[in-house]
């Protein structure tokens, strides 16, 4: 027996190193892989020449208290090629005299570039013609980032780039506003808090939120102020040619909401002269009682990432669907009351820039309604530094951004797991990137957050999470015959069972996909679309395709799979009252309902046993 467990650990540990082979395979092979990650710019060399000339306009940009704008560039180039190539750099300072010592340390050659450009495009882009002519006109749309811009004209390509061309400098008319603010919900249910960024330290300028019941005075709630330096960072690009100063995260903790209630709020900072600076007015709904009886609906999905709007980065089929996610969630907002994006967030993979793009891509969302967080691969994994996965996937953030970034009310946010309430729904959101399995710290918070939940108020129990830790017809968990993150459900499905869990989701595979409802790999109830009474049973789903490049399904026809789908996506519950819940499915690129089911049932549905779900009991009197 001894030795047959032995054998199984080792052939855990084999299919856990297969699943790395494999994803760092799909990364070589130029799938899914961070578009700025394909331009060498560690080998870039200056060429400068006087008969190349590149113009941006305006000069200056926000005059209006935008934070974002579109920047218009004219290209001259007397001798073009097709692989000509346009980045865009900030600060615009970014020769060899801003590098730090580590990359100095690591290089020969000079003069050099010793910073990413925080996005690109090919010359030919808005020109077919530019090889011909040398000339092309194109729009850029840039953000407030803290910084001036420059833009740099490239030749070679981007495995050989010398930069021939630097554009004027341009700027924000304020690049130290505070931008783009992300709500959570806090650690209890009548606590809303409000994140965002801004270039000012607290000796600078006081952060705090102005915020009140809408038509009513306002009052003012301080900030916490945290950032975080290249040193924090684990590895390359994150520490060398990725880094880029992130500027100051502020949060602020609004509490004693009255439920159910409208509140307007804008960020601000009182610099040391005693004037003030302001963001633009937001406003967003507080949070029902929990177990209240009224009309709740969330939105999960994974995998999403950021696109450009200008057309710029996308060479690699990164993150295609990003886009149409964010519009059609932007689009229904009136009809969604929290979001929970359950790891892989941005896919900066340590370009540091890629954060503040994201944040601004899903303000409209992210400062409306809470926008709650996981932890994935993307984030957190790094070798050497606790991750449960031994991969580079996170590009040397080690799990530092998502933890700064966005706040989650986890007791400790390098440890990424917590639990959440929003009305009749309980919410288990775990920890991928750290050890889940039977007597490991998480796992007890996981039973713990299971166990806590009173389903006569809060009938609702879903458990999230970024891996799949419990069935996926995913290609490559079929080659590894599991159909599952290796160890994911052998110790989770007691507990699920034991505690009557809804509905399980996960992201990590880009596709979607429904189980049955189930239990030790059988189905446990034969309906497929209309559940009543006791279901018997967890409900699978995967809902990785928010907008990374898609994930292949087995050939394998598992029988507890219901329905598949290899396209972009997202998942919407929708609790009408204690006793009825809908699921939708539904497509990033029109907003229709693609797959759904409902449950109906009534508290004592929720009481009555299933397999290996109730108490012992005796017959004594």
């Amino acid at each position: 027996m001894e030795s047959f467990s032995s054998l199984k650990i080792l052939l855990i540990l084999l299919l856990l190193d297969l699943s790395s082979f494999v994803a760092s395979a799909a990364h070589r092979n130029g799938i899914g892989q961070q578009p700025l990650s394909k331009i060498a710019i560690h080998k870039a060399t200056f060429a400068l020449r006087d008969s190349v000339s590149i113009k941006a306009s305006p000069l200056v940009l926000g005059l209006k208290g935008e934070d974002t704008q579109w920047v218009t560039l004219e290209l001259e180039c007397p001798d073009p090629s097709e692989d000509d190539w346009v980045g865009v750099f900030s600060p615009a300072n970014f020769n060899s005299s801003t590098c730090s010592t580590e990359i100095n340390n690591s290089r020969e050659q000079a003069p050099y570039i010793c910073s990413a450009p925080i996005k690109y495009t090919y010359a030919n882009y808005s020109n077919p013609d530019y090889a011909k002519t040398g000339k092309s006109s194109f729009n850029f749309q840039l953000i407030n980032q803290r910084a001036d811009f420059s833009f740099a004209l490239f030749s070679g390509g981007l495995s050989n780039p010398k930069m021939v061309a630097v554009s004027n400098v341009i700027s924000f008319a304020n690049p130290n506003a505070p931008v783009y603010p992300r709500l959570a919900q806090g650690k209890s249910w009548n606590e809303m808090t409000v994140t965002w960024t801004s270039g000012y330290n607290i000796i600078t300028a006081i952060p705090f939120v102005e915020w009140g019941l809408e038509g009513e005075p306002p009052m003012r709630s301080p900030a916490g102020t945290l950032t975080f330096h290249r040193s924090s960072m684990c590895g390359s690009p994150a520490r060398t040619f990725g880094w880029r100063d992130p500027g100051f995260i502020h949060t602020s903790f609004l509490k004693d909401l009255w439920p159910n209630s409208v509140y307007t709020y804008k960020l601000g900072h009182r610099l040391s002269n005693g004037s003030y600076i302001w963001s633009k007015i937001y406003s967003f709904k507080s949070s029902p009682y929990p177990g209240q009886d009224s009309l709740q609906r969330v939105i999960i999905f994974g995998d999403m990432g950021k696109a450009e709007r200008d057309g710029s980065n996308e060479y690699s089929n990164y993150q295609p669907g990003s886009l149409n996610t964010t519009d059609q969630l932007v689009k229904d907002l009136k009809n969604i009351d929290i979001v929970f994006h359950i790891g892989d967030i941005t896919y900066a993979n340590g370009y540091i820039s890629q954060w503040d793009q994201f944040t601004s891509q899903v303000e409209p969302i992210a400062s409306a309604v809470p926008y709650m967080v996981a932890s994935g691969n993307h984030e957190r994994d790094w070798p050497g530094t606790g991750s449960f996965y031994d991969t580079d996937d996170s590009g040397g953030e080690c799990g530092v951004l998502a933890e700064t970034m966005f706040y989650v009310p986890a007791e400790n946010r390098a440890k990424f797991w917590y639990s959440t309430d929003y009305g009749m729904f309980h919410f288990c959101i775990a920890d991928t990137e750290h050890d889940w399995r039977e007597g490991s710290e998480q796992y007890g918070f996981i039973e713990h957050c299971l166990a806590s939940v009173d389903r006569q108020k809060q009938p609702w129990l879903i458990f999230a999470a970024h891996r799949v830790l419990g069935y996926s017809s995913d290609y490559w968990y079929g080659v590894q015959g599991s159909f599952e993150e290796p160890m994911g459900r052998e110790s989770l499905q007691r507990l699920w069972q034991k505690y009557k869990v809804d509905i399980a989701i996960y992201g990590h595979v880009h596709n979607y996909e429904r189980t049955c409802p189930i239990y030790q790999n059988q189905c446990v109830n034969t309906e497929k679309s209309h559940y009543s009474g006791n279901v018997n049973g967890t409900i699978h789903v995967v809902a990785g395709g928010g907008g990374s490049h898609l994930s292949t399904f087995s050939q394998v026809q598992t029988k507890w799979s219901l329905y598949r789908d290899y396209d972009y996506g997202f998942v919407k519950l929708t609790a009408f009252n204690h006793s009825s819940l809908l699921f939708e499915y539904k497509k990033s690129s029109d907003g229709k309902v693609y797959d759904y089911f409902t449950i109906s049932r009534d508290y004592r549905d929720v009481l009555a046993c299933v397999p290996d779900g109730c108490e012992p009991t005796t017959l004594a009197s």
